[in-house]
């Protein structure tokens, strides 16, 4: 098995229903530019108000993901 090598990227993900909506989303996003995505991490959770005060929910996350060889 070769060594591999990763870059990582942050991102927030947003939801107005979850935490865990904020990250599939993000998630979701990251992989239609992003191939290889192995891991993430959650760095904060944060929100916000909206007009009719319900939260939104933000979440700051590392992605991991697979540098690709070069053959």
């Amino acid at each position: 098995m070769a060594d591999q090598t990763y870059d990582v990227v942050e991102i927030v993900g947003v939801s107005g229903d979850t935490v865990s909506q904020a990250v599939r989303n993000a998630l979701k996003r990251a992989s239609q530019t992003l191939r290889n995505l192995d891991w993430f991490k959650v760095k904060g959770i944060r929100g916000a108000v909206n007009n009719n005060s319900e939260p939104v929910f933000q979440v700051h996350i590392e992605l991991g993901f697979r540098l690709e060889d070069k053959s």
